[in-house]
């Protein structure tokens, strides 16, 4: 982890955690001290989390799985769509629908309905139906394109799903955890670590902050599919399947690997520190 990067996430505000009144004491190890009645978040902690989350997410994209971003908040919307758009990766930046993945083939069937009603559109047979239906399906059409069109091209279950906010996206949190997908989450101070497998501490609230997490998780994605094609060229053809396809390994497993191939972030230990009294002074 580079100097560079400790400064970028120091100077998007990623350290400045919620008001001391409304934390959550399950956060106290990921917490610095406070100021002006706001508790400061431990950059070393933030580190540590974004090195493991890279980590893992490289090994799951090269695995041949795809990751699922969400983040519904305002200041989140932009970088989320943004940033998975760029890698390919599945978002939701809209409501969460539930049943998302845990009936993941009736969510599969509405967007084969907005492929009926897009090729409704494009043929223009649409003109045929009434002014009163045709307001319909252009209604329905809109519906399924807010909600969907993220996960559009998600034929299967992610390989993890990745959150901006935890307290925001407990539904989906919740669901993962059914479905035994892997979770990461950056989440503040008035959030609970516990709700995520992997947890990267830090101002869910800041667009900064938010862009500069978005930026990293998605440069590990781009490692991730360097992998996977890597993978697929040295691959026969009659092995191809079986080596992009992982084995089933617990989460618990798959994050214990991930935390010890992770470099340490203690060498930066004291350059964060010294960075976080600075900006704090």
């Amino acid at each position: 982890m580079s100097e560079t990067l400790v400064q970028d996430l120091l100077e998007a505000g990623i350290q400045f955690g919620q008001r001391r009144s409304a934390w959550n004491p399950r956060m106290k190890p990921y917490i610095w001290g406070q100021r002006n009645r706001l508790h400061i978040i431990d950059i070393r902690e933030t580190v540590r989390g974004l090195l493991l989350a890279k980590k893992f997410i490289s090994k799951i994209v090269a695995d041949g799985r795809d990751v699922c971003f969400v983040g519904t908040k305002r200041q989140a919307k932009g970088s989320v769509q943004h940033f998975a758009t760029e890698v390919g990766m599945p978002w939701v930046v809209e409501r969460w629908l539930g049943g998302t993945l845990t009936n993941f083939r009736t969510i599969r069937e509405r967007l084969k309905r907005l492929d009926e009603l897009e090729a409704l559109v494009d043929s223009g047979e649409i003109e045929s139906y009434s002014k009163k239906m045709t307001s319909q399906l252009m209604r329905e059409k809109r519906k399924i394109t807010r909600n969907l069109e993220g996960i559009r091209n998600m034929n299967k279950l992610p390989g993890a799903v990745i959150v901006i906010d935890t307290k925001r996206e407990a539904n989906a949190l919740l669901e993962a955890r059914a479905m035994r997908i892997p979770t990461i989450g950056l989440i503040d101070t008035d959030g609970n670590p516990e709700d995520v497998d992997l947890p990267v501490p830090g101002n869910d609230d800041s667009i900064r902050s938010i862009e500069v997490i978005m930026r990293e998780f998605t440069d590990s994605v781009r490692a991730g599919l360097a992998g996977r094609s890597a993978k697929s060229e040295g691959a026969d053809n009659g092995d191809k399947a079986d080596a992009e396809t992982p084995k089933r390994r617990s989460r618990r497993a798959q994050f214990s690997a991930t935390a010890d191939d992770a470099p340490a972030p203690e060498a930066e230990g004291d350059v964060a520190t010294a960075t976080v009294e600075e900006t704090n002074n």
